[in-house]
């Protein structure tokens, strides 16, 4: 019981932060430099359209992996919790993912995010089985 409650307060916290972006779904930035791409450890606020043209919003958690340009990232979107792992290749960031959660298990894709000059992330998000593509963007939160 109070994991399915911390679960339910997660998505809460993770809905809420996603609606506080300056501008829903615009991104600012310029494309990065490949030799200049920003760091990406962060705490994002995500806005997609799945591949059935579904909008959705939630929380996206970046922390750096073990070697050197790797990330190991963690969504938490309306109904879902998703894992990653991603690597930066030139100003992108290749990731693969899945469900954590037991509502949906077994769902896997492939996010190829194109990083900006401001930090953020968008790009298209396939679901593996899936013949057509979401497409996805990522703001960073103001730190606290």
């Amino acid at each position: 019981m109070a994991k399915r409650l911390s679960l339910v307060l997660l998505m809460a916290l993770a809905l809420l932060s996603a609606c506080s972006n300056k501008e829903k779904g615009k991104i600012h930035g310029a494309d990065a430099d490949p030799a200049a791409v920003p760091t990406l450890a962060a705490s994002y606020s995500v806005n997609g359209v799945d591949p059935r043209g579904t909008e959705y919003s939630g929380n996206l958690q970046v922390r750096p992996g073990a070697a050197p340009g790797t990330y190991a990232l963690q969504w938490i979107i309306t109904g879902s919790i998703q894992e990653g792992f991603g690597q930066v290749q030139g100003n992108q960031l290749l990731v693969h993912w899945r469900t954590t959660d037991s509502i949906r298990l077994d769902v896997t894709g492939v996010t190829t995010y194109t990083i900006t000059t401001e930090g953020e992330l968008y790009g298209p998000r396939t679901v593996n089985g899936v013949s057509e593509a979401g497409e996805e963007r990522a703001f960073p939160n103001p730190p606290d």
